[in-house]
């Protein structure tokens, strides 16, 4: 242990020695002793060890998010998969954290650790869930426990803790998807929720199918049918819960093509009206205009929880892999993410009077971020008096800070002006990286995301965007925050897009217009 410890204060010496010098040569930006205020050239900015706001570990990252609301301490409780560059034989352990706004994070540490050898059910966790017992006064977690070298890979297990602390895993019981026709490959994700009939209700991933369990008590379980997935596609970690008269199930599409891999959401009147709208997709997604989509390709695995006040969604934001800042910003494969796990975010649930939904800010964002800076143009060409005119037209901002809220409004002149949000943009830039807010046809808009300038590849296909309708008058509330690289983009409760941008902290940042022109008026940023 003492060994131990030494290795870690050595580590943790070295590390802050290592901030200490990144501080300092980003605090001169470089060698050049100009205040950082007055220049808009380009620099090589890294990430600050803490996300403050989108939450990741010191060590390692965020995979899986499961939250749930705790009454009894008054808090929210996510779950994680907690993700190293280099697992061990065993890995992926329940780490957690205590939140009660969705803003601001307390780590509470390893909550279910895994099995302690190879030969274990769960030598690897999978996703899964948390609920309390009223009943016993008991906390569950139903979980996967996924090991390859065993001929069932995954099975639902389960712990249990009289105080969210110290927790017992249930050696005796387990359930196995081929016992009831299920693969022995694929059977995770295990979601526990009250259904319409008072009863509990498990909902569990398995090969291309959604299994149904039922129980009284949360200890024996009675397997009651499966129902479809979504065409040929795997739909991981379900979320099932009412909100007012609707209910909803919300899934993350694993399918690998450019267009999907997203997280999207099935309503009805009644739980068994959901089961039946995968039974035909196309003909009963939401009519939100988008399909049921809420986020970006960059907002996986999510999951929700309510307080009885507020809903709120929580997923990952993947890290992205290279060595130079351009190469991490466009590495996404046309088919997939190509690295697993990232920054946990998440956003308030908006529920429209039609029941559709919408993702938004979660309240307590604002308030954190309350230092408001200096806006004045740094650059600009074919701006004047707020109104950006012709093709390439653009107005240059000084410099970000690590985490940002960035505020502003954007009336267009007709249904197809076209303009964008760029970020890691100075003077000498030959690439750098926007967010354009495009016009798919007269009545609807993509947020796209493009590597622009005249080094850059343009649309990013990997990465796809957000598709949403046109706000009649023209007008887009555009609200932004971010933290490090995550980034995350809200257009008047419609539109929610997350992205990872590295480079966003200490470089300036643009409002761009191409053709047409538009009027930015109330910009503002704020910082913590």
């Amino acid at each position: 242990m003492k060994k131990m410890f030494n290795i870690f204060c050595a580590g943790l010496l070295c590390c802050n020695m290592v901030a200490a010098l990144t501080a300092c040569s980003e605090d001169n930006y470089g060698d050049d002793p100009k205040p950082w205020a007055s220049t808009t050239t380009a620099f090589a900015s890294t990430d600050d060890a803490a996300f403050l706001t989108y939450y990741k570990p010191a060590i390692g990252r965020v995979g899986d998010p499961m939250p749930f609301y705790d009454q009894k301490a008054g808090e929210f409780k996510v779950l994680y998969l907690q993700e190293y560059d280099n697992n061990g034989a065993c890995y992926h352990p329940f780490w957690g954290l205590a939140t009660k706004d969705g803003a601001t994070y307390q780590p509470l540490g390893e909550v279910l650790p895994t099995g302690s050898s190879t030969a274990q059910q769960d030598a690897a966790l999978g996703t899964g869930c948390a609920v309390y017992n009223e009943a016993d006064g008991l906390y569950y977690i139903y979980y996967t426990g996924h090991n390859p070298l065993l001929p069932n890979r995954e099975v639902v297990m389960r712990a249990t803790s009289p105080d969210f602390k110290t927790w017992t895993k249930d050696a005796t019981w387990s359930l196995k998807g081929v016992d009831y026709g299920y693969a022995a490959s694929d059977f995770r994700d295990p979601q526990v929720f009250k259904a319409d009939d008072g009863l509990w209700h498990m909902v569990i991933s398995s090969n291309l199918r959604f299994a149904d369990f039922k129980s009284s008590d949360l200890k024996t379980w009675q397997h009651v049918g499966s129902f479809n997935m979504v065409w040929d596609r795997m739909c991981e970690c379900p979320d099932i819960f009412k909100m007012g008269n609707y209910w909803y199930f919300v899934y993350s599409e694993g399918y690998r093509a450019p267009w999907s891999r997203k997280v999207k959401y099935m309503m009805a009147t009644s739980f068994e009206g959901l089961k039946a709208c995968f039974g035909d997709p196309g003909a009963n997604w939401p009519k939100d205009g988008h399909e049921g989509v809420l986020d970006s390709r960059a907002f996986y695995a999510a999951k929700t929880a309510s307080n009885g006040t507020d809903r709120f969604i929580w997923g990952w934001c993947p890290q992205r892999i290279g060595t130079t800042i351009d190469e991490r910003n466009i590495n996404v494969g046309a088919e997939s993410e190509p690295a697993w796990s990232g920054a946990l975010v998440c956003h308030r649930i908006i529920q429209h009077e039609d029941g559709t939904l919408t993702l938004g800010a979660v309240p307590a964002m604002a308030a954190k971020y309350n230092k408001q800076q200096e806006v004045k143009v740094m650059a600009s060409n074919g701006y004047a008096d707020g109104k950006l005119s012709g093709n390439d037209a653009y107005v240059l901002y000084p410099r970000l800070g690590t985490a940002n809220h960035i505020t502003f409004t954007v009336q267009t002149s007709n249904n197809w002006d076209r303009f964008g949000i760029s970020f890691v943009r100075g003077t000498d830039s030959e690439k750098y990286y926007t967010l354009v807010v495009n016009p798919e046809d007269e009545n609807h808009r993509k947020v796209n995301f493009e590597q622009e300038g005249k080094a850059g590849k343009g649309f990013i296909e990997g990465i796809d965007g957000y598709w949403f309708e046109r706000p009649a008058d023209n007008k887009y509330n555009i609200d932004i925050y971010t933290d490090n690289s995550v980034l995350v983009l809200y257009i008047n409760d419609v539109c929610a897009y997350t992205q990872r941008i590295y480079g966003i902290q200490k470089n300036c940042w643009s409002i761009n217009n191409y053709g047409g022109n538009i009027t930015v008026t109330d910009v503002k940023v704020a910082q913590q």
